[in-house]
């Protein structure tokens, strides 16, 4: 496209927003609107104002909405990567070594994001993890990112 053409299309497409932007600011009223034979009136809209008191009831009342839902609770104690072949080779006694050295602590994790460390324990012949640390809000977000 040459110059001159680009800049008659240019002035086209400012003459169309221009006409756009006078029409949207056009108010239009009951004199304005056609004759339907109807009676039309502009409704009056009530303007609403945060006075930003939200009492600890409120607060209390907005977590008990969520306090049923289920989440996914998993504890990993590590990882590795490895070949289709290397996985089907494994068998009973197979041995995996993972990414973390024995003693560290496992990842604690809520629908798959980090919330906490902690380690094994044995409680009525059930395993468990103590928490060791919780991972603060700032750190999960700058983790997502």
């Amino acid at each position: 496209m040459s110059d001159e053409n680009e800049s008659e299309v240019m002035d086209e497409w400012a003459e169309a927003m221009a006409e756009a932007g006078a029409d949207a600011s056009k108010e239009t009223n009951a004199a304005d609107a056609p004759d339907t034979g109807e009676d039309v009136a502009q409704a009056e809209l009530e303007t609403l104002e945060d006075t930003g008191s939200h009492s600890k009831d409120d607060e209390e009342i907005n977590l008990d909405v969520i306090l049923d839902v289920p989440v996914t609770v998993s504890m990993e104690i590590g990882h590795t990567k490895m070949n289709i072949r290397n996985l089907l080779q494994l068998n009973q006694g197979s041995v995996v070594e993972l990414d973390r050295l024995a003693g560290e602590p496992l990842d604690v994790l809520v629908n798959g994001t980090l919330i906490a460390h902690g380690e094994v324990v044995v409680v009525n012949e059930k395993f468990g993890i103590r928490l060791t640390d919780i991972v603060s809000p700032s750190e999960r977000v700058r983790k997502l990112g």
